[in-house]
């Protein structure tokens, strides 16, 4: 049985129609354990199943407090809660305690995800062209996709320089986020979602061509502001974001007549 492998994005992966939540954790992937317990054992109570089987796992000598981490992962209501993750090597581990036919196509598929992750480090290229393919599948044009991935490269950009300027928690992140939001649209992230209707979908995967020009005008002015905190620059930012504001909102006046 071949494994069917799908990246919706990098917090999230799917096998056979079932998502698995994980997140990058000390320059590896970390997966949840009750959404892979879910998969290979189809029980609607998978945390009930996890908390039997660590019993078990402690029994056999697994040091469970040792493998297991507490990471934060998107949890249904749309907020991060904490959640017992395991490393691919431990995950393995967990699997053999699980009796289930779907395990050696699971452990194909895992062993997949590592081996892509791996590549994608070594070339840069690579990830790219595989992001590429997926919005591809997803039915976005290729004007679209090179604004997106464009637009990622300026936003790695901006957070590198915050990066150098002891910006560490992503709370720190998300004010400066929201900033430049409401610069350039008038509203913060969570407002801008909510007012496009969204819940857990990526914001800017539900942008239009001029909605990710302005998100980089925005995030690339705020660059050279990081660099330099330059006055002049800081106002010629603004006059610009201002402009991107008006041109926006004839825009969506357009899109309403429409």
């Amino acid at each position: 049985m071949k494994s069917k492998i799908q990246e919706s994005d990098k917090a999230l992966v799917v096998f056979e129609d079932k998502k698995i939540r994980r997140t990058w954790f000390n320059d590896e992937w970390w997966f949840s354990v009750v959404d892979i317990i879910g998969v290979l054992t189809q029980t609607d109570r998978a945390r009930k199943y996890w908390s039997d089987l660590k019993t078990k796992l402690q029994d056999e000598g697994f040091e469970v407090s040792e493998k297991i981490g507490q990471l934060k992962l998107m949890a249904e209501d749309g907020k991060l809660r904490l959640t017992d993750c395991a490393n691919t090597k431990n995950i393995f581990r967990i699997i053999q305690s699980i009796p289930s036919p779907r395990a050696e196509p699971f452990k194909e598929w895992l062993a997949q995800v590592g081996y892509d992750r791996v590549q994608e480090i070594e070339n840069p290229e690579l990830a790219q062209k595989r992001m590429k393919e997926i919005y591809k599948a997803k039915g976005y044009s290729d004007d679209w996709i090179e604004k997106r991935v464009r637009g990622i490269a300026i936003r790695d950009e901006l957070t590198d320089e915050w990066g150098k300027r002891e910006v560490k928690t992503q709370r720190e992140y998300a004010i400066l986020t929201a900033e430049i939001s409401k610069a350039t649209f008038g509203m913060t992230p969570s407002e801008y979602k909510k007012f496009k209707g969204l819940k857990r979908q990526n914001l800017r995967d539900h942008m239009n061509d001029l909605e990710l020009i302005f998100s980089m005008l925005g995030e690339r002015v705020s660059t050279e502001i990081t660099r330099n905190k330059d006055a002049k620059v800081l106002m010629r930012t603004k006059m610009l974001l201002k402009k991107a504001a008006k041109l926006q909102a004839m825009q969506e006046k357009m899109q309403k007549k429409e």
